[in-house]
């Protein structure tokens, strides 16, 4: 794949869209302003700010919620990162970055975003840049017994844990409920 492919895919994706209220639809207009704009827009090479993929991993009962403790946020959030020029879409980098920091295989994606959300960070660049967040869920495969699956930390977090979707730890990110909220709705409506 190549920047201006994964760029192609982003726009498609966004475009495809419908998002659930107008703070949502707006950031969604923002970020294809920004795909227009800027052609290496899902590069973190692009230090004015680039689009990043996440994912809110929930369990099979959709009960429990994986958060990792991230290490320059220094919050608990969902799992996620940098695209890459390998990554196909924005679904490929967000399902790609749940499984190398969760080490769940088989993670099951929605068919599109869920939830945008725009933050200022310093992240691997070393100088402060804005992440264009294009988040996704994703349900880990069921477990005999029903629990949530086993999972192998990183060395990208802190810390990872599973969660109640009711009971978060008291550091999470406060965005986190609504992005649980959207997660939750569209899983059971395309993944249930």
């Amino acid at each position: 794949m190549s920047a201006s492919t994964l760029r192609a895919s982003a726009g498609d994706a966004l475009r495809g869209w419908s998002a659930p209220d107008a703070e949502q639809d707006s950031l969604r207009h923002t970020y294809l302003a920004y795909l227009d704009a800027v052609p290496a827009a899902c590069l973190r090479a692009c230090e004015p700010g680039h689009l990043t993929a996440s994912v809110i991993v929930f369990d099979a009962t959709l009960s429990h919620v994986l958060l990792t403790l991230h290490p320059r946020v220094g919050k608990w959030i969902q799992l996620g990162g940098h695209c890459e020029e390998t990554d196909a879409t924005l679904a490929d980098a967000a399902a790609r970055e749940a499984g190398e920091e969760s080490g769940i295989p088989g993670l099951r994606l929605t068919s599109g975003p869920v939830h945008l959300h725009t933050h200022p960070i310093t992240c691997s660049l070393g100088v402060p840049t804005r992440h264009l967040d294009v988040r996704y869920a994703a349900v880990a495969p069921p477990t005999p017994d029903g629990s949530p699956p086993e999972i192998l930390r990183s060395d990208e977090s802190i810390d990872l844990a599973w969660w109640p979707v009711d009971a978060l730890p008291a550091n999470a990110d406060a965005d986190t409920p609504q992005l649980i909220a959207s997660g939750l709705a569209t899983c059971r409506g395309e993944l249930g």
